[in-house]
């Protein structure tokens, strides 16, 4: 059977080269005569493969030495606890809401502290990034938050918060290695995997050093502390090792691909094919503001929610998958993450024609 153009959310389409590896070395990975999936992760074998994926991400994010790179699992969510539970010193962070992460990420704050929520764009679903040039960050506050593309919403922080001094923290989750990005403006960026980088099961943190500390909340797990991981190089216990070696591979391709810049060019050339239709479309159109834009997901609507269905229904027997928008937006979203070809958008777009010249409402 062919493969589908696959614009799900996440767990997210994979670049097929790196499938195609992957599946030549299931049975046997490099003369060990074992799968990856198999393999102690105490060996020699996947102590190169996890030191060989940290170096390519420190080489394509140009990470400065003083920050660690650890590979956890837990998924993005359990960051929302272990965040305060590792940084949260004076019980005080401030928080920017742009999404359902965000918020989800700042009511678990709230167990543990004082969560302050200093600026959200929830008056209008989200579809617009907030100014953050000047916001009520707090004296005692250990660090503001942002999830800084929002994947059910389709935004984008094009310029990050003024934080006043305090350490930055975002997730980066949905815009992961999408684009270059200046590491040393966060005191810790992390991630899910699962949409731009690899399968389910992985989050990467990269966390500055002098956040890294002894001092944490009282009854954090030892599972919970990001020194605990810092000190193993992230195999105090058994990692998410087949994970871990498909994000090395990732890495590997981006390298090939031409790095971060390249990326973004891409990016930007995929999107703005999609973007550019909506912008001109009668049936359909975007629902963010269109400075606060992501590049990897994107947000439409027919204005008719039988439209909307019939719509996804017929894309995905056309071969376009998981079009349907989530639920506190409705209509479609697209994610257009690395791996989605630009015939995959181009074909999209084609088809959104198709589907528009055949439903165009009768004046």
């Amino acid at each position: 059977m062919a493969r589908v153009y696959n614009f799900s959310a996440g767990p997210a389409v994979l670049p097929e080269e790196v499938l195609r590896e992957a599946a030549d070395e299931m049975l046997d990975y490099k003369g060990t005569g074992m799968s990856v999936m198999e393999m102690s992760h105490r060996s020699k074998a996947f102590e190169t493969i996890i030191q060989e994926a940290e170096a390519d991400l420190r080489e394509l994010m140009n990470i400065p030495d003083n920050y660690k790179v650890l590979f956890l699992q837990g998924g993005a969510s359990q960051q929302f606890a272990m965040i305060p539970m590792n940084l949260m010193k004076n019980r005080v962070a401030d928080y920017i809401v742009t999404g359902q992460w965000a918020k989800k990420a700042y009511q678990e704050a709230c167990i543990y502290g004082k969560a302050n929520k200093i600026a959200s764009s929830e008056d209008k679903t989200f579809s617009y990034i907030p100014d953050c040039s000047d916001l009520p960050i707090s004296e005692d506050a250990d660090y503001v938050y942002i999830c800084e593309n929002n994947t059910i919403y389709g935004t984008k922080f094009k310029t990050l918060p003024n934080t006043k001094g305090k350490p930055l923290v975002a997730d980066v989750s949905s815009c992961f290695l999408s684009e270059p990005v200046d590491v040393t403006k966060y005191g810790m960026i992390y991630g899910g995997v699962q949409k731009n980088i690899g399968p389910a099961g992985v989050v990467i943190v990269i966390i500055r050093e002098d956040l890294i500390t002894e001092d944490v909340l009282p009854g954090t797990p030892t599972m919970l502390r990001y020194k605990i991981h810092a000190d193993n190089q992230s195999l105090y216990n058994t990692p998410p090792a087949y994970g871990i070696y498909i994000c090395g591979k990732v890495f590997k391709w981006l390298k090939k691909r031409g790095g971060l810049a390249a990326m973004k060019e891409y990016n930007e050339r995929k999107a703005k094919i999609l973007y550019d239709y909506l912008d001109e479309s009668s049936l359909f159109h975007g629902t963010v503001r269109k400075e606060d834009r992501s590049l990897m997901n994107v947000p439409f609507v027919t204005g008719d929610a039988e439209l909307d269905a019939k719509f996804v229904k017929e894309a995905k027997a056309a071969g376009f998958e998981n079009l349907k928008g989530h639920r506190t937006v409705g209509g479609m979203r697209a994610s257009i993450y690395n791996a989605m070809p630009i015939e995959g958008v181009e074909k999209l777009v084609a088809f959104m024609k198709k589907f528009e010249a055949e439903n165009a409402k009768e004046s």
